[in-house]
């Protein structure tokens, strides 16, 4: 069905990475008339202004009128379609970049959780919309200043986050926490580092991943890595001083120190009995290595502390 009034502007591209508006409009749809389902390859926010329609993404379904926002993440399977009877109508912003994700995340939206509902501040949220579409234009500058409005009006999110998200947020920061960790434990990490790849300050990580986990992340870091640590010393080919590398220590002394706290037992001893269950015999000797040192072979029956 065609649509009853839209206006839409399609943004040539200038190569803002950090943010960039894609497109920009209002829709006052004709009714039921539908979108999708299809993907974008990008995000798209929405703010139902009057009347009424349906949200579907992959597993979800929601019923939005007048003051709600809806959030279309990139690459997702969506679909929306005004009522029959009072079809909506919506202003909406497309756009991308480096800075999208966190303020979005932020700002209370999840890829589950994409719909924010009567929104106090949803007249502002409309007006700031329009004026993005107010300023539209071909040029370098008209981009900028495009751009820079989509800040303020992302910034409009971040100073109202929903009270009742509090506890979704700290999960999202505890989740991205965890990912990060998983992808990088294998190097000099801290956790300034973690927080800082979050966009958050490092107390504000500390609550928020003793909060959601009951562990500080320090914590969390070091017991994943032994975990795959322990994974590893079941391997023949590896000494403890390369194993000690794979995981991020440098100083396999620390490593083997940091290990007995956890396991306690040293590398050496937990891969024997690694050993012996895989084989159902004792092992007949243990690669070991001081970090930096020569491999020593080990008898059974001698005892190493590392």
């Amino acid at each position: 069905m065609e649509t009853a009034d839209k206006q839409s502007y399609k943004v040539s591209p200038m190569g803002l990475t950090s943010l960039s508006v894609y497109n920009v409009g209002r829709h006052s749809c004709a009714p039921s008339y539908q979108w999708g389902p299809g993907i974008r390859n990008h995000y798209l926010i929405h703010a139902v202004v009057r009347g009424k329609g349906v949200y579907r993404t992959e597993t979800e379904e929601y019923t939005l009128q007048a003051g709600d926002v809806f959030l279309v993440y990139p690459n997702t399977t969506v679909s929306y379609t005004a009522d029959e009877t009072d079809p909506w109508e919506y202003c909406w912003a497309g756009f991308n970049g480096s800075d999208a994700l966190r303020m979005l995340e932020a700002s209370g939206f999840r890829p589950d959780a994409p719909v924010l509902r009567n929104l106090p501040y949803a007249a502002e949220l409309q007006d700031m919309l329009m004026g993005i579409y107010r300023s539209r234009g071909g040029t370098l500058a008209h981009s900028v200043e495009m751009t820079g409005r989509l800040y303020i009006l992302l910034s409009l999110f971040l100073r109202n986050p929903p009270v009742s998200d509090e506890a979704d947020l700290m999960a999202s920061y505890t989740r991205q926490a965890m990912d990060y960790i998983h992808g990088h434990y294998s190097y000099p990490l801290l956790v300034e580092d973690i927080a800082a790849h979050i966009g958050i300050s490092r107390s504000h990580l500390y609550r928020a991943f003793c909060t959601v986990t009951g562990k500080r992340p320090k914590t969390y870091l070091t017991e994943y890595r032994i975990q795959q640590a322990c994974a590893l010393l079941g391997r023949k080919d590896l000494s403890i001083a390369a194993i000690a590398q794979s995981v991020g220590y440098e100083d396999g002394m620390y490593f083997s120190k940091v290990f007995h706290k956890v396991k306690h037992v040293t590398p050496t001893e937990y891969a024997a009995r690694v050993r012996q269950a895989q084989t159902g015999e004792p092992t007949g000797e243990i690669l070991t290595q001081d970090s930096g040192g020569p491999v020593v072979t080990e008898k059974k029956g001698e005892q190493h502390h590392a």
